[in-house]
């Protein structure tokens, strides 16, 4: 058990029909703050005996819509229940029984004598559907995994943004909201513990900000919230020097300069390139893996270390070969070293920790940053970093090269987040102002209860949230457009008539 701060109380998981997503903030921010080793205590893997490894994500995500009774705000999932004609909306039951299964195969594996791993990545909305359902069942089942001690050695969560929103069009005043709601919804269902244990993050949608200063905000934020990793898409990075990564299966060191010349850095897990969902549903890291040998990496001889990341329930080959390829897999490396040694899985911090006690630090890494941010360096002196400079030379690179642009980078290239979506983002970019104007002065009140933990607060913010969702800007102009403007238009009614206390 982690060493947590003392005079912590339990977190109540809903507030005046509200998900819990603020109003502890100096709480979470104790309880994530701490240099503790998370896995060391139980793994029982050792460096020594292995010769590759490899990590796989599940990423699970259910948007939350004005569907409801009177427009109000619901799961996609329980549209999807409650419309079972309509579309692909015959997958509710799947899509619910894939939240839910881990919960099943983790322990099952384990009773066999299997030494299984797997990272779990759910948004804020699908956790706060879930609830709104009263699916108890799927959320007990993933309290299972994640709190009995018997099986937590097996599963890593990961952070998020609370409401899946891409980080490269996210109003960087809200970046840091989106991470601390989502540790406080996290730690309200699961308990501080668990939160306490929580050092990787996944950017919804593998997208990675390559302007500088929204990248600088975003590992700030990371950091500042108790993250130690995340993870990175292979083709969202280069190196220093602006080529493709020499080795995706070691960790990185992502490097953040912002147009002040400032530098901070973050580790970074490599997810490699391809089908996601198939390469997952059909364990591809770990065959992969089976072709690596150890690398020198500073002084040390170290397992690589194969990472991948796809959807959880989306897809007939996720909702259907996932679970047959998945413990095959580890019934197959029970057979050839008793799932701990020669090649076997681990989760991401597991993996990290072991290299640092093996003398790895993440100096040793290799050095990468946003992909065409080499193309910006190149065109400003070491003297003169500043916002206009920056700037200028943004402009000038998408003079000579017109495909250039400071929009991120993601595992769906073929999409944008930000072109053809003003009547989305204008609003999104309105709302999020009008929020900071209202709430952010009011933010200093040393009072026992502070802002954050007013339902009128937490009303706007969750709209704030709400509406910076990749989803109503994934499927193009229509129904899901619409609902942002619901959105858009419900949290500007709650900041113009606020409820009477």
């Amino acid at each position: 058990m982690l060493k947590l701060p003392s005079n912590l109380s339990n977190l109540p998981e809903i507030i005046d029909n509200l998900p819990n997503i603020s109003g502890w903030e100096n709480e979470v921010i104790s309880v994530v703050n701490h240099n503790q080793p998370v896995f060391l205590p139980t793994t029982n893997i050792k460096l020594a005996d292995v010769k590759a490894v490899f990590a796989i994500a599940l990423h699970m995500h259910q948007p939350t819509i004005p569907a409801g009774y009177n427009g109000s705000l619901i799961s996609n999932l329980q549209y999807m229940f409650e419309h079972q004609n309509e579309g692909d909306n015959h997958n509710a039951g799947p899509f619910a029984y894939c939240y839910s299964r881990m919960g099943e195969f983790i322990p099952e594996l384990v009773h066999q004598g299997c030494n299984p791993r797997v990272m779990l990545d759910y948004s804020g909305n699908l956790l706060w559907g879930l609830q709104q359902m009263g699916r108890s069942d799927i959320l007990e089942n993933l309290k299972r995994i994640t709190c009995d001690p018997t099986y937590q050695p097996y599963v890593e969560w990961l952070g998020t943004m609370w409401s899946h929103a891409v980080i490269p069009s996210t109003p960087i005043a809200d970046i840091k909201l989106h991470i601390i709601a989502w540790q406080h919804h996290f730690a309200a269902i699961f308990g501080w513990e668990a939160l306490a244990r929580i050092k990787g993050f996944s950017p919804p949608e593998m997208h990675l900000p390559n302007h500088p200063d929204t990248l600088f905000a975003f590992i700030k934020a990371l950091k500042e919230c108790g993250y130690r990793w995340l993870l990175v898409q292979e083709h969202t990075v280069e190196t220093i020097n602006g080529e493709p990564l020499n080795d995706k299966h070691l960790p990185h060191q992502l490097i953040a300069r912002n147009s002040q010349g400032e530098i901070i850095s973050i580790t970074a897990l490599i997810k490699t390139q391809g089908s996601d969902t198939k390469l997952v549903a059909q364990m591809q890291p770990y065959y992969e893996a089976k072709t690596l040998n150890k690398q020198q990496l500073g002084d040390v001889l170290i397992p690589p270390i194969v990472t991948q990341i796809g959807d959880g329930e989306n897809g007939g080959v996720m909702m259907n070969e996932f679970p047959g390829g998945f413990k095959q897999a580890w019934w197959d490396m029970l057979e050839n070293g008793g799932g701990k040694s020669g090649v076997v899985g681990v989760c991401g911090t597991e993996y990290l920790e072991l290299l640092e006690v093996a003398g790895c630090q993440p100096e040793d890494f290799p050095q990468c940053q946003p992909i065409g941010q080499h193309q910006i360096w190149q065109r400003i002196a070491t003297d003169n970093y500043q916002p206009d400079a920056v700037e200028n030379a943004i402009q000038a690179i998408k003079k000579t090269n017109p495909n250039f642009h400071v929009d991120g980078a993601s595992w769906t290239n073929h999409i944008s987040w930000v072109q053809g979506y003003e009547n989305v983002l204008s609003p999104m970019y309105e709302l999020s102002n009008l929020f900071h104007q209202k709430f952010d002065h009011l933010l200093s009140n040393t009072s026992d209860k502070p802002v954050t933990r007013e339902t009128h607060y937490r009303q706007v913010l969750l709209h704030n949230l709400l509406l910076q969702t990749s989803c109503f800007r994934y499927w193009g102009q229509g129904a899901w457009t619409d609902y942002a403007k619901e959105i858009y238009q419900s949290g500007q009614n709650l900041l113009e008539y606020p409820p009477n206390k």
